[in-house]
């Protein structure tokens, strides 16, 4: 018996040799019907001798397989480059080097997740601004109310109170090369041409990028001047979108040497998106009888935005070991209308409007964005150490105007106290400046043991003015009334002033215990400095929560809320009558990060980390309200990369779980001020894969997906107890008042973050006659969203569904010259990017409005290099 089963064993033995995992691999697939003629077209579009065709070089990139809206770690293209015969020369995966870990390595090299969308995938995708490669990016989840006004999340933290002077530091930090962008509004939104990459770095970053990359960073990485010879391109676009008119791109840049050792880089761009929301005839009949009528509004295309920048960098290597690269970055957006999908709430007040691209604005509502952004950078060598130094100093200036209807018509307890017509308008006012510098130095790289490590400094101020104007106002209600600061038609004033000051030294060393195993250990030591003060309420006179008695005169008496009755001073501030509130944040803290990886071969690692992110604390603008402190995410995540079949195969993913402790929270205090506070703790168990295989030559497929469930593991009430803290309680238990029930219980889904979002990508070249002809498609899915934390809002807003949007191309190219027919939401999906209202539920809202994606877009562009 036992001689029996060895001879068995021998014999498997020898009829089943010992494979390799690529060859198991392939022999399952050849065992699959649909996968063994897959196997046969690669192995036959191997045999195949070169195929001629004549291929510029902008299509030999265009043919490269590319990370486009993939948690590609690979993010790898096809080295399907053209020779001067016009064939190819290669049908494998390349490698895609990154400056993600602050030093150039293959992206399949470093032990973390990391997404690229390279240079290729931004042109052939048509990704104009973020909303594009937001959408694309199956990790990153965001909001977008109007131009320049985005936030970015990233797994699974959905932060709220962000997004305005007074709210939270952002979650997730945006770089422009190695400087940061991100402003307390939202990173700025470039128009995306001539940029090498943008890069994603999922988790929290608090070694290498501190503050506000507690749950990620973003980097935009801008292609450099080259001294080696001249290059020259442009892209110009006609297109017409759904219920819209013509738009129109124009781009172009010109890569000239001054000399062997100095070149320019002159970059220009023109944008001009036609509008798809009709503003409609509606009126609304007021409580005193008054009838709001916006007839001589009523406009078709309603929002159109037209972008105009540039950009001018200059490179000079000093010397082998040196280089000197200052360059100016210009932007300036405007746009007219809104945004926001509109629905009526009470149908008594007006009408309901007749279809998903309408809104009912009683003004013409516009917008700016305008950006100068002056950076630095010198490059050089201390012996075999690499030295960097980054400085930047940036301005930008936002400026908005709309109607303020829904407020005339959710408060008529006013209506004694406002003119007849009481028709309320808004402006907001924002004005930034914004230094940083870092300055780092690096070991070589194929030292077995190598560091980064260096010194960060940032200073952000923010100028904010925000009124809330009522034509024909009383003057004695204005703010300022008998001070030489006075605010005429203003029923509500903010004038404010807010200053972060980040100071860091970070490090990361890297040690190869064997040629197989390295170990990675970072830390960052910061401190923070934050102040906010200013103005912001009403005049002396104004009226409280309820009209109170009016005096001989016919106006109100004093009401005891914000604004000149709160005053600390009598000195203006500003431009304001006085300064009512006030304070600074300060404070230390330290992030860790500890990674382990293994790597089996050159093609295949497996890795694991332990990392923390923080955000700063602040000061609320109130002078009786607490400051909140910072907040912490903690990631546990476990990973791998890997690449098969001669890099024809990347598959690449990770499991990861997040702690959020204390995390920033905003809620309401009395009339209607937006206060943060450390609400409650929140947990984020998640995944990430993503796959992608060049099939054949010039048939390249992508796939990712990314999960994340995001929700409260404490109570949140929404207020704070006697010792400032939040109360977290079941039920909420306030002194002096009656118990309630949380306004979020454990277990609610954090908000903006979906359960699952996905990319699928396909794009085929071929030869056709003298020129290589080609066709790509993607589709981006993504489930629900609630778009905030508390019960009673997600029940006044209603949840965002799940959506498709299917992108697709069409062209052909030859000796650098492409002509290519695009379609962007192919199928006219109503998608969902923020639900958001005026004026709350609890305070007798009247309309919520849905910010949608563009409707579907046509468009025919030509391009060209030199």
């Amino acid at each position: 018996m036992q001689r029996s089963l060895s001879r068995k064993l021998a014999r498997r033995a020898h009829q089943s040799p010992v494979r390799t995992p690529e060859q198991r691999f392939a022999q399952f697939v050849r065992h699959a019907s649909i996968g063994a003629a897959v196997m046969a077209a690669i192995s036959t579009a191997r045999a195949q001798q070169p195929t001629p065709s004549i291929l510029s070089a902008a299509t030999a990139q265009s043919q490269q397989a590319y990370a486009a809206s993939a948690n590609l770690s690979a993010a790898s293209k096809p080295a399907q480059q053209a020779d001067t015969s016009g064939s190819y020369q290669s049908d494998q995966l390349q490698e895609v080097v990154v400056t993600a870990t602050k030093r150039s390595e293959s992206m399949q090299d470093i032990p973390i997740t990391i997404t690229a969308i390279t240079s290729e995938a931004l042109q052939n995708q048509n990704i104009q601004n973020f909303n594009d490669y937001a959408l694309a990016l199956p990790q990153v989840s965001f909001t977008n109310n109007s131009p320049g006004s985005q936030q970015i999340f990233m797994r699974g933290i959905g932060a709220t109170g962000a997004g305005s002077t007074t709210g939270t530091n952002q979650t997730v930090g945006v770089y422009l090369d190695d400087q940061p962008i991100t402003t307390p509004n939202g990173a700025l939104d470039l128009h995306m041409y001539d940029i090498a990459r943008v890069e994603v770095l999922p988790g929290p970053q608090g070694t290498l990028y501190g503050a506000a990359s507690e749950s990620g960073t973003l980097r935009i990485i801008t292609n450099k001047p080259d001294p080696s010879g001249f290059h020259a391109g442009y892209v110009a676009q006609l297109n017409t979108i759904y219920n819209g008119t013509v738009g129109n791109i124009f781009e172009g840049f010109v890569n000239a040497p001054i000399a062997s050792n100095l070149a320019v880089r002159l970059v220009g761009w023109h944008e001009r998106d036609s509008g798809y929301l009709d503003n409609v005839h509606q009126r609304i009949t007021l409580d005193n009888g008054f009838t709001l009528d916006n007839a001589p509004y009523v406009a078709n295309h309603y929002n159109p935005v037209t972008t105009d920048g540039g950009r001018a960098a200059l490179k000079f290597d000093i010397n082998d070991n040196w280089s000197i690269s200052p360059t100016l970055i210009t932007q300036n957006t405007r746009y007219d209308g809104s945004f926001g999908q509109e629905h009526w709430k009470d149908l008594a007040a007006g009408n309901a409007l007749p279809s998903n691209y309408s809104v009912a604005k009683f003004a013409n509502p516009t917008g700016s964005d305008s950006i100068v952004d002056r950076v630095l950078t010198v490059l050089g060598k201390i012996g075999n150490f690499d030295l960097t130094y980054s400085g930047s100093y940036m301005t930008r200036s936002t400026f908005s105007y709309s109607d303020y209807v829904d407020y005339t018509v959710a408060y008529p307890q006013y209506y004694n106290v406002w003119p007849t017509n009481p028709t309320t308008y808004s402006t907001n006012y924002d004005r930034y400046q914004t230094y940083s510098n870092e300055l780092r130095i690096a070991s070589p790289a194929h030292y077995p043991v190598r560091f980064v490590a260096g010194l960060f400094q940032e200073r952000q101020e923010n100028v904010d003015v925000y009124q809330v104007i009522i034509p024909g106002l009383n003057p004695l209600l204005w703010p300022g009334y008998g001070t030489p600061n006075v605010w005429p038609n203003d029923s509500y004033l903010t004038d404010q002033q807010r200053v972060d000051r980040d100071w860091a030294a970070f490090g990361e060393a890297n040690w190869d215990i064997t040629s197989q195993l390295t170990a990675t250990v970072g830390f960052r030591r910061f401190r923070f400095k934050n102040s906010l003060e200013g103005f912001n309420g009403f005049g002396l006179f104004a009226f409280g929560t309820t009209p109170p008695p009016l005096d001989s005169n016919g106006l109100p008496g004093p009401g005891g809320i914000d604004g000149q009755q709160t005053c600390l001073t009598t000195t203006p501030f500003h431009q304001a009558p006085c300064r009512n509130f006030g304070g600074v944040s300060e404070g230390w803290g330290w992030t860790p990060k500890y990674n382990l990886s293994y790597k089996f071969d050159p093609d295949r690692l497996v890795y694991a980390t332990y990392s923390r992110g923080f955000r700063p604390g602040g000061v609320n603008q109130h002078s009786g309200a607490p400051q909140f402190g910072a907040d912490y995410l903690t990631n546990y995540e476990i990973g791998w990369k890997t690449a098969w079949f001669e890099h024809h195969l990347i598959f690449n993913g990770a499991f990861y779980y997040e702690s959020w402790k204390n995390f920033q929270f905003s809620y309401l205090a009395p009339h209607g001020l937006p206060l943060i506070a450390n609400a409650g703790n929140a947990e984020v168990k998640g995944a990430e894969a993503n796959v992608q295989w060049l099939v054949t030559r010039g048939l390249n497929l992508s796939a990712s997906v990314a999960y994340n469930d995001s929700y409260l593991t404490t109570n949140y009430c929404g207020v704070l107890g006697d010792n400032g803290k939040a109360i977290a309680g079941n039920p909420c238990i306030v002194p002096g008042q009656a118990p309630f029930a949380p306004l979020a219980p454990v277990g609610t889904r954090l908000p903006y973050t979906p359960l699952f979002k996905t990319n699928l990508t396909a794009r085929y070249d071929f030869p056709l006659m003298n020129y290589t002809a080609f066709v790509e498609g993607d589709e981006v899915y993504q489930s629900a969203v609630w778009p905030a934390l508390r019960i009673s809002d997600n029940n006044d807003l209603g949840q965002a569904p799940a959506y498709g949007v299917t992108n697709a191309s069409i062209g052909i190219n030859k000796n650098r010259y492409e002509i290519k027919l695009l379609v962007t939401n192919a199928f006219n999906r109503v998608a969902s990017q923020n639900r958001f209202a005026e004026v709350l539920a609890a305070q007798a809202g009247v309309a919520t409005y849905n910010r949608i994606i563009p409707p579907r877009l046509i468009g025919l562009q030509v391009s060209q290099q030199f």
